[in-house]
């Protein structure tokens, strides 16, 4: 063997792995900071490259932003592709069992990167985004036969928002980082989600009176709460990154610099907006424990104005969960103290109500139920009817307690 004098210059091997490892820092990066946030510095940093060296794997920051999405897409096809090889002889709780098993298993273990999927692939362009939906149709349909096949009599709209609502439950850790060990987050995943197949769904609207309609905010209510208002609608609609304070000072009617004058940045609206949300959130909690003694009426009643919330500002949930990381750091501490301890309210109410459940697992299932508002946001339009907040109710109260609330006659 050859040695090495000291004056030869040292070979450094690329290691075999450094297409991996880019793919996984790239997908933890997006995953953590969001699409816009990360750039090819941010990235190559993560890996101990520089930059020069990370644009010879690729070429753009979009290519890797596309091959995290879609490569994510591909493990949750590729870890149910078993489902094609059973027939008609296959007994279908089983299959549905394995399968939900093994989208657990996979979001566990891509639980940093992965909410790329379900929060930013809203920036894929047109043919990438429909390669992601091919993905998500080819997943949905292994998991569709089965759930059919054992229980015939649903609806094919029953069927998709079952399936949407276990899908949801078991996405839904990717929006938090509470901690819970290994075995016990997929104990909670696997159990919410069979809850969920397994659910009636109601037939007619619970509540007689009329429900909550969504809130139009004019100028008569004044320049806050109508900035508040427009600055929510526009990050829906376009994005945060897309608005701008002149699109906002447009929408309510003013010069941007008269905007400018009453906040500094949109950075300051969107975090007033998300203290709104919290602040409402925690006074509702605070005022339905302060009706009643019983933990599942009062379970009730949260459920029941934080649905009314959801009703009044239905674009609010899902600027929520997709921008926070672009809310200033102070703030989002301020933020998850006020969100910590209402999840903790919420999660006490769960385990009064269901004493065989941990509080760590409550808080998971909390996480869950607030997740089901977001995914099902689509249907809190200006014009939804009793019916779907009745299906979204009754989805949150199996996902909390495994059944739907027991309610006084």
């Amino acid at each position: 063997m050859e040695s090495v004098s000291e004056g030869d210059p040292v070979v450094r091997r690329r290691p075999k792995d450094r297409k991996a490892q880019i793919a996984r820092a790239s997908a933890d990066a997006f995953g953590e900071q969001g699409y816009h946030a990360v750039s090819m510095e941010d990235i190559a940093a993560r890996v101990g490259i520089t930059p020069a060296a990370l644009y010879r794997h690729s070429p753009s920051k979009y290519d890797l932003f596309r091959d995290a999405v879609l490569g994510l897409g591909q493990q949750l096809v590729d870890s149910t592709a078993f489902a094609d090889d059973g027939g008609d002889d296959e007994d279908p709780a089983t299959t549905l069992r394995a399968l939900t098993s093994a989208l657990v298993d996979t979001t566990i273990s891509c639980r940093t990167a992965g909410g790329l999927y379900r929060w930013e692939a809203r920036y894929l362009r047109d043919p990438d985004r429909a390669i992601l939906v091919d993905q998500l149709k080819v997943m949905n349909h292994r998991l569709q036969v089965p759930l059919e096949r054992l229980r015939p009599k649903l609806t094919p709209p029953e069927v998709r928002t079952l399936l949407t609502a276990a899908l949801s439950v078991i996405g839904s850790i990717t929006d938090h980082s509470n901690p819970l060990a290994a075995g016990e987050i997929r104990a909670c995943l696997t159990t919410m989600a069979a809850d969920l197949l397994a659910a009636e769904l109601p037939l007619a609207r619970r509540r007689t009176g009329a429900p909550r309609k969504a809130v139009t905010v004019g100028a008569e209510a004044g320049m806050y709460e109508h900035v508040l208002s427009e600055s929510v609608r526009l990050f829906y609609q376009n994005g945060y990154r897309n608005t701008s304070m002149e699109d906002i000072a447009s929408a309510v009617g003013i010069q941007a610099s008269g905007l400018y004058r009453s906040f500094p940045g949109k950075a300051d609206i969107l975090a007033l907006a998300y203290r709104r949300a919290a602040d409402r959130h925690s006074s509702d909690t605070a005022d339905a424990l302060s009706r009643t003694s019983d933990p599942e009426e009062a379970l009730d009643e949260v459920i029941d104005d934080y649905l009314g919330r959801v009703m009044e500002w239905p674009e609010l949930p899902y600027v929520y969960y997709t921008e926070r990381h672009n809310v200033p750091e102070a703030d989002l501490r301020v933020l998850e103290t006020i969100e910590s301890s209402t999840m903790d309210a919420w999660a006490r109410l769960v385990t009064a109500a269901r004493p065989d459940m941990k509080i760590g697992a409550a808080r998971y299932a909390v996480a869950a139920a607030f997740s089901l508002t977001v995914d099902f946001g689509r249907i809190f339009t200006r014009e939804a009817g009793p019916e779907s907040v009745a299906t979204v109710r009754r989805l949150m109260e199996v996902t909390l307690l495994g059944r739907p609330v027991k309610r006084r006659r």
